[in-house]
């Protein structure tokens, strides 16, 4: 009875932190590109980033199928995405085309991961009704990183508008029915 018992509480704590787990991995990943950029890995970033997204895609998922939902986790999903899809994208870009803008490179670059954080920070204190409102940092994220393939064949000038269009994008009242 007493192992039986235990067993029952190590699965329910086991399943309590699988979602948190994905989360932090997302967050490793997140992580992983920052070093990755720092090094001019820039492809490594770039892969980091987009395995960082598929996580980020599953660990809500997994937490409502074992309805192991909760504020920490909301919140620990919040800090992971401003550096996986804030921090990491901003920094690759910076590094890979923006830093050729001069200062207006790093002012946009600044603005896309505050106005990031604003999003977020708005996402945790709304009521969404099935509704995201603005951009979410993920999608403004991984526009951001994709935009890395057309590198070679743009000028380096388009990277300023694109930046701060995904910057207003991420603060809009525009609102985004959640798939």
């Amino acid at each position: 009875m007493y192992l039986s018992h235990m067993v029952d509480n190590t699965i329910k704590k086991f399943k309590a932190h699988i979602a948190n787990f994905i989360t932090l991995c997302n967050l490793s990943f997140g992580g992983a590109a920052i070093m990755a950029t720092l090094n001019e890995h820039f492809s490594f970033a770039v892969l980091f980033i987009f395995i960082a997204a598929l996580l980020d895609r599953y660990d809500g998922k997994v937490a409502r199928k074992l309805n192991q939902q909760s504020e920490l986790g909301k919140q620990l999903d919040s800090m992971s995405d401003i550096i996986s899809f804030g921090v990491a994208p901003a920094l690759l870009m910076y590094e890979y085309a923006l830093s050729y803008a001069g200062a207006a490179g790093m002012i946009v670059t600044i603005l896309y991961i505050t106005c990031g954080a604003l999003r977020l920070a708005r996402f945790n204190v709304s009521d969404t009704n099935g509704y995201f409102v603005g951009l979410p940092i993920t999608a403004a994220g991984t526009i951001l990183t994709l935009s890395y393939f057309a590198g070679p064949y743009v000028a380096a000038g388009f990277y300023v508008p694109l930046v701060l269009i995904l910057s207003v994008m991420m603060i809009s009242t525009f609102t985004l029915k959640k798939v």
